[in-house]
Formats: C-alpha cells, sequence, structure tokens
C-alpha cells in the first residue's frame, strides 16, 4: 500500500486487552474458531468488531443467498473495495467451507465474468449498488430480478457491503498482514491470476 498512511495501533489479544477487547475477541473466537489478524487490528475499537460480527453473522445466518452466493456477493465487494486481505480470506472460505469452484473465485478476482449466469448477476448486481452509492439504474434492478433474485436480496446485499466497508476499510487502514491460512490465495489490486 505504498503512498497510503496506516494506523500504527498495535495488534490486540485476548490476554493483553482491556475487558471490552477481550470481550469481543472471545465473541470473535467463538465465531471462527481462531483470531484473525484483522480482528486483532480491529479490536482496537471494541465497538467496530462487535459491529462487524454481528452484521456478519446476521448476512450469514439471516439471508435467503446459499454460502455460494454469500460467498459471491462478499468476494464481489472486497475485490471491488481493493482489499488484499478480504479478497485471500473469502477466497480460501470459498473453496474451504463453501465449496465455491475456483472458476467462480477467480472469475470475481480477476473481475471477469462468472461463467454461471445467475451468480454472475448477483456479482454485476452487488458491484453497481456498492459503486453507484445505492442508486441502481431501474434497469440494473430489473436485470437483478430477472435472473430469479427478490427485491429482499437487495437489502440483503445492502448488509454485506456495509459489514464489509467495516473489514475492508480497517485492512486498508492497518494493511492487515494475510494470516498463514491465506496466503495461498494471495491477491493484489490490478493482480490477475
Amino acid at each position: 500500500m505504498s503512498g497510503y498512511s496506516t494506523l500504527s495501533l498495535p495488534q490486540q489479544h485476548v490476554e493483553s486487552g482491556s475487558p471490552k477487547v477481550k470481550e469481543v475477541l472471545e465473541t470473535a473466537l467463538k465465531q471462527t474458531g481462531f483470531i484473525p489478524n484483522m480482528y486483532s487490528y480491529m479490536a482496537n475499537a471494541p465497538g467496530l468488531l462487535n459491529t462487524y460480527l454481528f452484521g456478519y453473522n446476521q448476512f450469514r445466518n439471516e439471508t435467503g443467498f446459499s454460502p455460494i452466493e454469500q460467498e459471491v456477493v462478499l468476494l464481489t465487494i472486497s475485490r471491488e473495495n481493493g482489499c488484499h486481505y478480504c479478497v485471500a480470506a473469502h477466497s480460501v472460505v470459498a473453496a474451504k467451507f463453501s465449496k465455491v469452484p475456483e472458476e467462480v473465485t477467480g472469475a470475481i478476482r480477476n473481475s471477469a465474468a462468472i461463467p454461471d449466469a445467475k451468480l454472475n448477476a448477483l456479482s454485476e448486481f452487488t458491484k453497481t449498488l456498492l459503486n453507484t452509492r445505492g442508486h441502481p439504474e431501474k434497469s440494473d434492478l430489473e436485470t437483478f430480478l430477472a435472473a430469479g433474485y427478490a427485491e429482499q436480496n437487495v437489502l440483503d446485499i445492502l448488509l454485506a457491503i456495509s459489514v464489509k466497508i467495516i473489514s475492508n476499510y480497517a485492512n486498508h487502514l492497518f494493511d492487515t498482514p494475510l494470516d498463514d491460512m491465506f496466503k495461498s490465495r494471495e491477491w493484489h489490486t490490478g493482480q490477475v491470476l
């Protein structure tokens, strides 16, 4: 991230943090099984990490999207925001836990069309909603709905955008180093793999 300013706040840990930091990191540990580097930096503002964890959990458990569709949305947002950490992390999570085919994650990572038409419509509308800051054209919404999605799904995508802005921007501000488990899918803005 040469040329950009980064924060110098330290990574936080369960055993070394304040009671609020300890509480939020213990919540994160219960949800994920480990404390990703991203969380240890975000914990400098416990309310930020709490908000992220709550919203992320709601997106994962309360939307009508399948696990594959969830990854398409989250990876698309992270790619559009240029977040090296979240693109790598969601690429690994998509393959390992959500069973997303590599041609789908590869297309998103390379900003190419996804071979599956419905997933491609989901990714394209996610980009549109993000990049127009919530002002899609009528034709964009019609195309999205014609692909088999519902208006409720627009709000589900908005939830994902809100959550990913928290993590993507925090990773920009800290230039968060990748955890070892995500290094196999490392990615940088402009990189084509």
